[in-house]
Formats: structure tokens, sequence, C-alpha cells
């Protein structure tokens, strides 16, 4: 039996998960000791571009289902 990639193993998939989530909550935490020059009020406040960021992708994404549903054509649309 051949041996899997190292990225498909599980016990990789759990590493990765546990040393991208400590980079993230180190990177969150470090947000505390930086002083900000923000434009606008709420781009000052604690951990303002962590939850910018995540509200920004989940839009994209739910944009992009929507646009799925829009332009989906069937299965079959190129058969004669």
């Amino acid at each position: 039996m051949k041996d899997k990639h190292w990225l498909v193993r599980p016990d990789t998939i759990r590493k990765l998960w546990i040393g991208s989530s400590v980079v993230l909550a180190l990177l969150v935490i470090a947000d505390l000791f930086v002083h900000h020059h923000g434009a606008f009020g709420i781009d000052e406040t604690f951990g303002f571009y962590a939850w910018y960021g995540l509200l920004t992708c989940a839009a994209m994404v739910f944009a992009a289902k929507g646009l799925g549903l829009i332009l989906k054509r069937p299965d079959d649309f190129y058969d004669d």
C-alpha cells in the first residue's frame, strides 16, 4: 500500500490547524502592542483587521455561492 501524501494525513492536518491557530492568536495578541493611526474610528479598535478579514472572506464566499446559482448551467448544456 502506498503512503498517503503528507498533506492528506490526519496527523499533519491536525498539526497544521494547531500551528495556524497559534500563529493567528499571536498576531491578534501582537495587535495590543501596536499603535494604530486609523483614518476612521473603527479601524483603531482591537483586532479590527482580524474580524474585518473574517467578515470580508465570509461575504465573498456567500457572494460566490449566489453568483454560482445565477450563472449555473445544466450538466448537459453543451450536448445536442
